[in-house]
């Protein structure tokens, strides 16, 4: 095992390594593998959200509210662009130049904030369970905490889970009840729902959805999952008016690489609301 000395080491010399392996020069077929790359490259989430707001310099430095390219919404108009996946045809032609009109628009621009509502982070993650391995996918999303601030987690997906409740039409959920007047027979019908599990979740009120995040911690406490790794991370921001889009990572060796919208659609308040009701468990605010 790794002590925190051996990890913190390591650690340096990956980072080193990957200094020194971009701190060659422009070659011949336009790809930036110098100090410029490191520049251009949106090496971390922060530094997307900071050039989606123009709050940092072409060189890598943050903007001093006082400085005139500080949220300059010209400026913004040319740089947002290169934040975009340019390979994927989903995130550019007249989608593209909407979304950038409206984020950039005078008279109500629109700025991304950490501590923003409705930003959510993907993480697939492989556990085992029972010896084999399954793929989970966890939504984490910011939450306030003291003076600062903490990611927790919002939902869980697992097909496996969802296999346990599944969609029952109208006329099928009608068979599964309690009579109304139970209570004079001191409820000994309730031996038909207790005897019958698969069905028991049909005797509770015609509003009620499973709670996947509290099974999802149950398994986990009760030692029936077992974290393995994790595998990938995106991230989903809704808190634009209308708008939805993902940011990914990309590793290339090109000016167009590290955190960029992957993805962009306009949704009404509708499907905004159902996104978000999938990224956030019922037992989440």
């Amino acid at each position: 095992m790794f002590n925190k000395r051996s990890i913190f080491l390591f650690s340096g010399l990956f980072f080193l390594l990957i200094f020194r392996g971009y701190s060659q020069t422009l070659n011949g077929n336009g790809h930036l593998q110098g100090e410029r790359y490191l520049y251009t490259m949106n090496k971390q989430v922060i530094q997307f959200v900071r050039r989606f707001n123009m709050e940092e310099a072409p060189n890598g430095k943050p903007l001093s509210p006082n400085d005139s390219r500080y949220h300059n919404n010209k400026l913004r108009r040319k740089i947002l662009p290169y934040l975009f996946d340019l390979q994927n045809p989903r995130t550019s032609g007249p989608l593209q130049k909407y979304f950038i009109e409206d984020v950039t628009n005078p008279k109500h621009p629109v700025y991304l904030n950490f501590l923003d509502k409705n930003w959510y982070a993907e993480v697939s993650v492989t556990f085992l369970n029972d010896g084999k391995k399954v793929n989970l996918i966890l939504f984490l999303t910011v939450e306030k905490a003291g003076l600062g601030s903490k990611w927790i987690i919002s939902n869980v997906y697992d097909p496996q889970l969802q296999l346990l409740f599944p969609k029952e039409t109208k006329s099928g959920k009608m068979k599964y009840f309690l009579h109304p007047q139970s209570h004079e027979i001191d409820f000994m019908n309730l031996n038909k729902a207790l005897n019958d599990p698969q069905h028991i979740e049909y005797y509770a009120s015609t509003n009620y959805h499973p709670d996947y995040l509290t099974l999802f911690f149950y398994l986990m406490k009760k030692g029936k999952l077992h974290f393995e790794q994790i595998n990938s991370v995106k991230f989903y921001f809704l808190q634009i008016p209308h708008w939805y889009f993902e940011l990914k990572y990309f590793n290339r060796a090109s000016t167009n690489s590290g955190w960029l919208i992957s993805n962009l659609k306009y949704l009404n308040k509708a499907e905004k609301a159902r996104l978000i009701k999938f990224f956030r468990s019922c037992s989440t605010k």
